[in-house]
């Protein structure tokens, strides 16, 4: 169900024709010169973006919302919790800008931008957990990003970048933008719009042998065949993988669903609430009485196979 925004937006008394905050009138009694507006002025106060945010996440929603109110020329004019009520709303809320979550069940950001016409395309800001979506290829492209938890400084950056693109942007400029984005995110040569957002594509990227990792200030890919196993660490991922002198790990801002939707669950199963594990990793399976089981990687690692997993034994014999 859509979820609509008020904060942003100036109330009905306050508000001019063209969505612009009208002058306050003079009281009666009190002394004051008219004065006409300058030239323009009009039209430069009513360059509001208008704005829409699809997340999944509440959360995270209002997070964003929050930070938006200091930008006193963004207009929420809504807000969705997945991408199908989003698309069903565009054409009403004739947004400029779309805030578009990456990581979503059901349809999800690629997909929604799959079916939304070319004529009605506004501009997108990709907002992801995740750094698989190779956060290099983001900065490198018009179309913006934002890493959550969103930075008050980034934002910023991206809504200037929006600006920016509206001052000079028109549909078919903008889906090109997107069309080089997409090519940058998958490695292979650009393709029709329609066809680089395929549902087949984008699993391909789902499912690719690389994982973007970011480390500090730079984006590591990650061999996938490397990864040992991964496992939770209150916000953050763990990931573990083969390095000089025993292994190294790498430290990851995301949740486990969120990790789950970017890895082939035939190769990475989850095996217990907090840890997923690369099935080509397990040498040994030994059964526990209490119907766990426990598991040895070719590492010497132990893991535990919880009960509520155990259909995941199929993959790992």
């Amino acid at each position: 169900m859509p979820v609509r925004s008020r904060s942003a937006t100036a109330s009905p008394a306050s508000r001019s024709r063209c969505g612009c905050r009208s002058r306050p009138r003079r009281a009666p009694g009190t002394d004051a010169v008219a004065t006409a507006p300058q030239a323009g002025a009009g039209r430069a106060a009513c360059a509001r973006l208008r704005a829409v945010i699809v997340d999944d996440e509440p959360l995270a929603r209002r997070g964003l919302e929050i930070r938006l109110q200091a930008h006193p020329d963004v207009e929420i004019v809504g807000q969705y919790g997945d991408g199908a009520s989003a698309i069903a709303a565009l054409r009403a809320d004739r947004p400029d800008l779309m805030f578009l979550d990456v990581q979503m069940p059901g349809v999800d950001g690629f997909e929604t931008l799959r079916r939304i016409p070319s004529n009605e395309m506004p501009l997108v800001v990709f907002v992801t957990a995740f750094d698989h979506y190779a956060i290099r290829a983001f900065e490198a492209s018009a179309a913006d990003y934002l890493l959550k938890p969103v930075e008050d400084s980034r934002l910023a950056q991206a809504l200037s970048k929006v600006r920016k693109a509206r001052a000079q942007r028109d549909a078919g400029t903008h889906c090109e933008h997107l069309l080089e984005l997409l090519g940058e995110l998958s490695g292979k040569p650009p393709l029709r719009l329609d066809e680089a957002l395929r549902p087949d594509a984008i699993e391909q990227l789902r499912r690719d042998d690389k994982l973007a990792v970011r480390d500090g200030q730079r984006t590591v890919r990650v061999d996938l065949r490397s990864i040992r196993w991964i496992d939770a660490a209150g916000d953050y991922m763990c990931i573990h993988v083969d390095g000089n002198g025993g292994g190294d790990t790498l430290i990851l801002r995301a949740t486990m669903r969120e990790m789950e939707q970017q890895l082939d669950p035939a190769r990475f199963p989850r095996i217990h609430r907090s840890t997923i594990v690369n099935a080509a990793r397990v040498v040994e399976l030994r059964p526990h009485s209490n119907g766990e089981s426990f598991l040895r990687l070719d590492c010497g690692q132990e893991l535990k196979l919880s009960r509520s997993h155990r259909d995941k034994l199929a993959i790992l014999l």
